[in-house]
């Protein structure tokens, strides 16, 4: 079984820099194309793709629904644990400025990295749950994509690309991490 993550394309508030988390921001025409360019990544590993799901977000759910398509596949649920991180008050707060208010995301208020990879980890698990033996691919957000594989991947891995695609593959035993931002790992 392969899950290929794919983060959403790119919104506006991605392109001014400010923190999206949990908030609900649409993709923007940059964005659209990036998952349209994401189709051609995903053709690349073969037509072994059997559905597409997502966080529920709505620049999520509109990177799945133009990937789906492109694919010829029909669109698959979304998942609650997929979610980007809760960043509290800091949603929509230029990140330079984050970072000078709350180092290192401290804030008491935004969601603990742990509870993230949590998430990511259930989502994963769920997603293959749900399509036991099948190759899906599963949009949803940078954060959790790349703190839940750093963490299968036991090392420290790059911030995650707008539509990029990174793949873990399950051997029967194990999850795997095999590329990351579109290049093998």
């Amino acid at each position: 079984m392969t899950l290929g993550f794919v983060r959403h394309g790119q919104t506006d508030w991605n392109l001014a820099g400010r923190l999206q988390g949990s908030s609900d921001i649409p993709l923007n025409d940059t964005g659209r194309q990036q998952a349209r360019d994401a189709v051609e990544v995903l053709r690349d590993h073969g037509d072994r793709w059997s559905a597409v799901v997502s966080s529920p977000l709505s620049r999520a759910r509109e990177t799945a629904e133009i990937i789906a398509d492109g694919l010829g596949l029909e669109l698959g649920p979304s998942y609650h644990e997929l979610i980007e991180r809760d960043y509290g008050e800091a949603e929509g707060v230029v990140e330079a400025e984050v970072e000078r208010s709350w180092p290192g995301k401290s804030a008491p208020f935004i969601e603990r990295l742990e509870s993230v990879v949590g998430r990511g980890l259930s989502g994963l698990e769920r997603v293959a749950a749900d399509y036991p033996d099948a190759d899906v691919v599963v949009v949803c957000h940078g954060t959790i994509i790349r703190y839940t594989l750093a963490e299968i991947a036991g090392r420290e891995l790059p911030p995650i690309r707008n539509g990029a695609v990174s793949t873990v593959e399950h051997d029967g035993a194990a999850w795997d991490v095999t590329t990351v931002n579109d290049l093998p790992l």
